[in-house]
């Protein structure tokens, strides 16, 4: 494209983009997104989505809650949130009926970003919420509140999910009115899909008419693959509308950053890792506040 070596056309190409972002004003939206970032495949890229993501648009002026609900409690770490055993967290917001306002913290990351921690208690919650009235909705409830309390809410929400399909992840997608779907470019990236669109179909008739599958992010690209390409490729076939054109490469500083507890954006600006995330963040931002704007 520009007629120089490979190198010199990746540098001016990422040079360029950097400056569009740069000079780019992100549209807010009028009124809360609420995103479920799923996938019961682990290790497809959830928290690292969730937590750069988040940084992202905090850094372009938007307020961001994010909500930890995978015991690990590795997107707590990521934003330099304290979450040892003997924390109150969402834990105590599912089954204590604490306000959520309770156990939000400021990440460490930015000012505009905040986080309700996980912590290992989470991991008996799915047997503790089995007898309780409304068990699917609990975080619903208290999402909700805490919002309606507030006298700036939240632009963003990201609800980040344990790898698997029972009560946790039920309550995240009663919670959210938006799907976020992280997919691997690799081998098996579509298997078990199906089986998540099923359930949030399900989900969608049954608890949370208002839930839709709204955005798909590639993510591990690995353009030196013919099989990258051929499952990005795949994908965008299935979910034209979802898919972002924004994709994820795989990236050393992304996989870095979490020991340091932070994300990417913050551990190497300039990566292409750090890029990437920033670009699906404002494509995810404009994608989403015409629409939005348009309902009311």
């Amino acid at each position: 494209m520009y007629g120089g070596t490979p190198l010199a056309d990746q540098l001016a190409e990422e040079t360029r983009r950097r400056i569009a972002l740069e000079e780019a004003v992100l549209p807010l939206p009028v009124q809360t997104r609420v995103f479920t970032i799923s996938n019961q495949k682990g290790g497809v890229g959830k928290t690292t989505s969730a937590v750069n993501l988040a940084a992202a648009l905090a850094r372009t002026g938007a307020r961001v809650l994010v909500i930890d609900l995978d015991p690990q409690g590795n997107a707590s770490t990521a934003l330099g949130v304290d979450h040892r055993s003997e924390q109150q967290s969402v834990y105590e917001v599912l089954v204590s009926d604490l306000p959520l306002s309770a156990v939000v913290r400021q990440s460490t990351e930015h000012e505009q970003l905040d986080c309700v921690p996980a912590t290992i208690h989470l991991a008996g919650a799915e047997i503790e919420l089995v007898s309780m009235v409304a068990r699917e909705q609990r975080l619903r409830r208290a999402l909700d509140a805490h919002l309606a309390a507030m006298s700036d809410p939240y632009h963003y929400v990201f609800i980040d999910c344990p790898p698997s399909l029972g009560l946790l992840t039920i309550n995240a997608f009663v919670a959210a009115r938006e799907v976020l779907i992280p997919i691997q470019c690799e081998y098996y990236a579509l298997e078990g899909l199906s089986q998540l669109l099923s359930n949030i179909e399900l989900i969608e008739k049954h608890l949370n008419p208002t839930l839709r599958l709204s955005t798909i992010l590639l993510t591990m690209y690995d353009s030196r693959t013919n099989l990258a390409q051929q499952v990005a490729q795949e994908v965008r076939d299935h979910f034209p509308g979802q898919t972002l054109q924004t994709i994820i490469p795989r990236s050393v500083r992304v996989s870095e950053a979490p020991s340091y507890g932070q994300s990417v954006i913050t551990y190497d600006y300039g990566s292409s890792g750090s890029l990437s995330y920033r670009e699906a963040a404002a494509e995810i931002a404009r994608r989403g506040a015409p629409e939005i704007e348009e309902s009311n």
